[in-house]
């Protein structure tokens, strides 16, 4: 009997009537996005570049760049800065871009500033591309033209040009202008000077002439642009790489996995690992911003704090859990914004934007429930606003999630279009109706022929198909009267037929017509979706910020930490029972220390003890609880006042490095110096063993140097600590006494042979290092330890040094074999051999050696 069956090479599934609920489906029902896509949008992130222009004129300095991560330009305020542009070399560490653009004009202090910049072959992660753009490119009229003709996705195409003007203006202020009396030999001229206008329109023009992130587009698309974001480095406290490192607050290691290693670093054990309790990666980003930018700024701090605290509340425990759930569904939504603008969208694209903002609604609803008192529970209650909803409403109603994934394809949901449901209905019915059609074909065919199919292919049409047969061996053999061949495949031969030629003119190619039309369906919705990029940015920033405070609020719960207060009226810092946030998760158990430094506490801190004792530890300690309440976080003590703090500098461990080309003593004289040379009244100064990497009588002279000229500086002195094993400083009274100098010591009690640590601070001054006791543990052996301690006595007592007999004569001895080893190696019978040379080569310096 012959086989009448009909089966269309892909058929769409799940295409069955289904009404479009009015009511959101919950993200739980929403199909996930797949494990590989994921990965995707983690190495785009960690492949995001930033390009940066900057422009420095009479003494102001504009700054602008450009993250390919989120697609957005952040922009600084024209900023004062001094010669030596420490405010840009500031804003250079922090961003670390790919590409420095300035102009090819520029002050002598700009161009050597920018020739260091290039030559630095150490720094990490690299050096930045230097670009020069002619100086025509940054004019001020030709840069605010070149903002306003922008093409911004998030401003929308109904406004006219008038008002396209006033919203920009909104957020770039066009009319700040900074007015400059230059001195000239005539008539003071008024110059007015707009440096972040032109640094952005500098920007703009190398993007476009770059094309960052759409090199591979058509000359018409355009770099895409997100938004505009402005940023100010006023209230910040000043605080170098080295402190950085040497503080622990970062510390990136190895990713231990070998799929990983090339792709980048992991973070070890530091502060920002051990509070970084994030859900999103927004909040993670957000929170190393903060730790990049610690303020003094006490509304922002306080206002962060008021957070935290509230989500300390055991009450507020189940709250604090399920906003944190919520933030698990917040996704890299500004990489999703920019690949509808460049119509690159994926399928995972709908189900992580849906998901966020279908989670941005629960968090609003949860944050109108909390008290409004707290600006952040104000902002997300009033400002995640109807938009979201019209957002997750439109996803929600259009897009298939089950189909989109079955097809990899955006699909729509049914009863969005009549005519797509129409069609859709049509292909479905094609299976019945082919096998029809096939049934009417086989009729006409050949008697051998034993079967035939219809087959529709998308692109190609529909076409028949039948079996090869035996006798078909030849191309011509492939020729069948009424027939066009058209091609074989799996020893199935597929042919034109009036019938199917006919079938194409009727129903078209449905599955493209379908997809066609789908695909308008999501660019409009793309369209509604950009229109709405402002808000969706607001909200990220928002949900960020809680994510930041909710991951602190955590870290405090968990290990005990306490509200720090701020005194601004205060110069000084004052803890009471301080502990080091990492050394105690590392250590079975930590004695804390209390520290009050300023008033009559005095301001330079000089710390003695016996190595080992926990000096170094106690240093860092201050320092991390310093920074931790400048950044807006309970703190590790049961009560913390801290002053006003514009700086921390450190001198505690010299990062050595053969490509820097400095010996370590001279590293460390580079870290002193930067606090000699900045530090002010406000400025909290840690320095530790100063003056051991060169002579000891030179290292106690510089180190006694640099605490006599701040302590010259009377009330005006830093905050400083100093821990030191140079006795001397205090023995031979190298400093003046007085109220602002305070001696403070690790307590120990020795036990017979053994000594006690106590790591408790205490006011006096350290007897002894008791170096030979740390070296006892480090493993040498006694009587290296005993010869040691020995000769510390004698020179301690300005006795004469005198050598070991027994390892003297054992010397001698050896001396002499040496000698008598030689000489019987010695062929006397040799014509060559020269007796004067031997004696005078071997014999007269060994018999010296043992005389």
């Amino acid at each position: 009997m012959a086989s009448l069956g009909a089966t269309p090479s892909r058929t769409p599934q799940g295409w069955g009537p289904r009404e479009a609920s009015a009511r959101f489906p919950s993200p739980a029902a929403v199909p996930g996005p797949r494990e590989a896509e994921e990965e995707e949008v983690e190495e785009e992130e960690e492949l995001a570049e930033i390009h940066l222009c900057v422009l420095w004129n009479s003494g102001y300095l504009g700054i602008a760049y450009y993250d390919t991560s989120d697609s957005t330009i952040h922009f600084m305020p024209d900023a004062p800065d001094h010669e030596s542009l420490k405010l840009l070399q500031r804003v250079l560490d922090e961003i670390n871009p790919q590409s420095v653009v300035t102009s090819a004009k520029q002050d002598e202090n700009m161009t050597r500033f920018l020739g260091k910049l290039a030559s630095q072959e150490h720094r990490e992660p690299k050096r930045p591309e230097i670009i020069f753009l002619p100086s025509v490119d940054f004019g001020l009229e030709i840069s605010k033209q070149r903002l306003l003709s922008g093409n911004y996705s998030f401003i929308p195409d109904s406004m006219t040009a008038t008002e396209k003007i006033l919203f920009l203006s909104s957020i770039i202020p066009f009319d700040c202008l900074l007015t400059v009396r230059l001195v000239l030999r005539f008539t003071p001229t008024p110059l007015l000077i707009l440096s972040q206008v032109r640094a952005l329109g500098g920007l703009l023009k190398f993007l476009g002439r770059r094309r960052i992130g759409v090199e591979l587009e058509d000359y018409n698309v355009s770099v895409p642009i997100l938004g505009f974001k402005k940023f100010v480095l006023t209230h910040l406290v000043n605080i170098d790489q080295d402190t950085y490192s040497v503080l622990q607050i970062f510390k990136s290691e190895s990713h231990p996995s070998v799929y990983k290693v090339a792709s980048g670093l992991k973070e070890g054990l530091s502060l920002f690992g051990i509070l970084n309790r994030c859900r999103c990666k927004l909040g993670e980003k957000l929170l190393r911003l903060w730790f990049t930018r610690p303020t003094h700024d006490l509304g922002e701090l306080n206002s962060r704090l008021d957070v935290i605290q509230f989500f300390l509340l055991p009450q507020n425990l189940d709250m604090a859990q399920m906003l944190h759930r919520l933030l698990g569904h917040i996704r890299n939504v500004p990489l999703i914004l920019k690949r509808m603008k460049l119509s690159h969208t994926k399928v995972s694209d709908w189900q992580v934007l849906y998901k966020t903002v279908y989670s941005a609604l629960g968090l609003r609803d949860a944050c109108r429930s909390l008290p409004q008192s707290i600006q952040l529970f104000r902002d997300i209650a009033q400002e995640f606003s109807d938009d979201l909803h019209h957002i997750a409403s439109l996803i929600g109603k259009v897009v298939d999630f089950e189909g989109s994934l079955a097809e990899n394809r955006f699909t729509v949901l049914p009863n969005i279009d009549p005519e797509i449901d129409d069609k859709k209905r049509r292909l479905m019915g094609l299976p019945n109706f082919l096998t029809e059609v096939a049934r009417k074909e086989l009729e006409n065919l050949d008697s051998r022929i034993p079967s035939c199919s219809v087959i529709y292919i998308p692109l190609i049409g529909f076409l028949l198909c039948i079996p090869r047969l035996s006798s078909m061996v030849e191309a011509s053999d492939f020729e069948i009267d009424g027939l066009d061949f058209m091609f074989l495949s799996e020893e199935k031969l597929h042919y034109r037929s009036a019938r199917t030629k006919e079938l194409d003119a009727l129903l078209g190619d449905l599955h493209c017509e379908i997809r066609d039309q789908e695909m308008l369906l999501m660019y409009q919705l793309q369209c509604q979706v950009l229109a709405r990029a402002a808000v969706l940015t607001r909200v990220l920033d928002l949900a960020s910020r809680l994510d930041v405070l909710l991951a602190l609020a955590s870290a405090a719960r968990d290990y005990g930490y306490s509200r720090p207060r701020y005194s601004p009226q205060v110069l000084g810092v004052r803890i009471q029972n301080g502990r080091h946030p990492l050394m105690e998760l590392c250590a079975r158990t930590f004695v804390p220390n209390s520290t009050e430094c300023g008033g009559d506490k005095g301001r330079v801190k000089v710390i003695t003890g016996p190595n080992s004792s926990g000096k170094s530890i106690y240093l860092k300690q201050v320092g991390l609880i310093v920074f931790m309440a400048l950044v807006g976080s309970f703190v590790p003590a049961e009560e913390a006042e801290i002053g006003a703090v514009d700086a921390i500098f450190t001198r505690i461990h010299s990062c050595e490095s053969i490509s820097l080309g400095l010996s370590t003593f001279m590293i460390d004289l580079n870290q002193v110096a930067k606090a000699v040379n900045n530090a002010t009244a406000q400025s909290l100064v840690l320095i530790d063993e100063f003056g051991k990497g060169t002579n000891t009588v030179d290292g106690l002279a510089l180190l006694a140097a640099v605490l006599r000229h701040w302590l010259a500086l009377g009330c005006t002195c830093p905050h400083i600590f100093v821990a030191t094993n140079f006795l001397s400083l205090v023995q031979l009274q190298l400093l003046p006494q007085g109220p602002l100098v305070q001696y403070l010591t690790m307590e120990t009690c020795e036990d017979g042979n053994d000594l006690v640590f106590f790591y408790q601070v205490c006011e006096g001054v350290a007897k002894a290092s008791h170096a030979s006791h740390t070296a006892v543990q480090a493993g040498l052996p006694n009587r290296l330890v005993a010869r040691g301690k020995e000769v510390s006595d004698l020179i301690r007592s300005g006795k004469l040094i005198k050598p070991v007999k027994d390892l003297l004569k054992k010397n001698q001895m050896e001396n002499c074999q040496t000698l008598v080893d030689k000489f019987m190696k010695l062929d006397l019978e040799d014509p060559n051999l020269d007796l004067n040379v031997f004696m005078r080569q071997e014999v007269l310096p060994a018999a010296t050696s043992i005389l």
